[in-house]
């Protein structure tokens, strides 16, 4: 299969570079976002630290640079190459870089991406509708409220959208056919789960993960005023440990869209392997939006996961809830109110130890 991927991209190179074009002039795009959240957080549990005290006033910001420059040549053909970069000091790593790939596209070729970036079955996936720009469906509500026991990041136990082994923004090909009619299909192929490498070293296939495939499928359509969307994608990598079996994830999720309400939901796994499937994971999200005519979105979240210890151990377990509403304040501003909940635990400690809190916060929110 891997042979097969890389010739197919090989094949669509050739063909891309092949066909005649001209110098034409680059559009040297660029944008980010800056998320600003500031929140009142009330924790407790058995699970927090003795002496740490993490109720009050927390600020959080999530924000980044994208550079997106692109040319579209006489044949059709658009090449183009995107860098993002954390706006915070040691985001996205020590040089502050988050992805950068390019990408080969055309109406009839569909889309290449080669580099740092997640996976056709991460990209393909759908989730339940999320109301402002703090998901639970995500490990970004730790920046309130600590985790302990639950998944990694990346992984079924916090979050729909996963990656094998939790590999995210790996160097990978991915090639994405052109939609049809609504339906797109995707493949991607990662020589290890090494992250962000500098270049310096080739792949060791013998060590971590690596061969790592991953497939997705997009639906998305309209049908007399009704919008739905559907997601789900499959993933495996060959691990070099003796005796544990290969990481898999799979998931399948949905949006339904109708004067104005949104419903959806998705269900996840990760089978990290390992003896008594310890680490395995597996997570649903559930929600439902509404878009209150004028500038007004409210919404309603909730994530569910949970961790296979193994050895007849407690599971961990991550559950979340989110009320919030969010309002257009113009062309790339919005601001959010939300409330949210949040209960773990760590079943492979001694006494399952948990940490639950409350979050009553604001944001500010900037596309541009």
């Amino acid at each position: 299969m891997k042979k097969h991927l890389l010739s197919t991209s090989a094949i669509a190179l050739g063909v891309a570079m092949a066909a005649p074009a001209s110098a034409q002039d680059w559009n040297m795009k660029w944008g980010g976002y800056a998320n600003t959240h500031v929140g009142i957080s009330d924790v407790s549990g058995s699970g927090v630290a003795a002496g740490a005290d993490f109720d009050g006033v927390n600020i959080f910001t999530n924000s980044e640079i994208i550079f997106s420059p692109s040319v579209t040549l006489d044949n059709g053909m658009t090449f183009g190459y995107s860098v993002q970069m954390e706006a915070l000091n040691a985001g996205g790593g020590s040089d502050g870089i988050d992805e950068s790939y390019l990408t080969i596209s055309s109406d009839t070729l569909g889309t290449i991406i080669v580099g740092s970036e997640n996976s056709a079955g991460y990209k393909s996936m759908v989730a339940a509708p999320q109301v402002g720009s703090m998901p639970v469906n995500s490990r970004s509500t730790s920046a309130f409220i600590p985790v302990t026991g639950s998944g990694g990041f990346r992984q079924a136990a916090l979050s729909s959208y996963t990656e094998v082994a939790g590999t995210n923004d790996v160097q990978r090909i991915t090639y994405f056919t052109p939609s049809f009619n609504g339906l797109t299909l995707g493949v991607s192929y990662a020589p290890s789960n090494a992250g962000n490498t500098s270049n310096n070293s080739p792949v060791n296939f013998n060590t971590g993960i690596s061969d790592i495939f991953d497939i997705g499928a997009n639906y998305s359509q309209s049908f007399n005023g009704v919008d739905v969307s559907f997601g789900a994608r499959y993933g495996t990598g060959d691990t070099a440990a003796v005796g544990v079996s290969d990481p898999e994830t799979w998931g399948v999720g949905g949006q339904v869209s109708v004067s104005g309400f949104s419903f959806g939901g998705a269900y996840t796994e990760n089978d990290n392997g390992g003896a008594g499937g310890a680490g395995d994971q597996e997570g649903f999200s559930v929600g439902a939006s509404y878009d209150i005519a004028g500038p007004w979105t409210v919404g309603l979240e909730g994530y569910f996961g949970e961790v296979d210890n193994g050895a007849g151990a407690p599971s961990s377990d991550y559950d979340a809830y989110k009320l919030a509403a969010s309002r257009s304040l113009g062309s790339g501003v919005s601001w959010d109110v939300y409330y949210f909940y949040q209960e773990t635990n760590n079943g492979a400690a001694a006494g399952n130890p948990s940490i639950d809190g409350n979050v009553l916060a604001t944001a500010i929110n900037l596309s541009f």
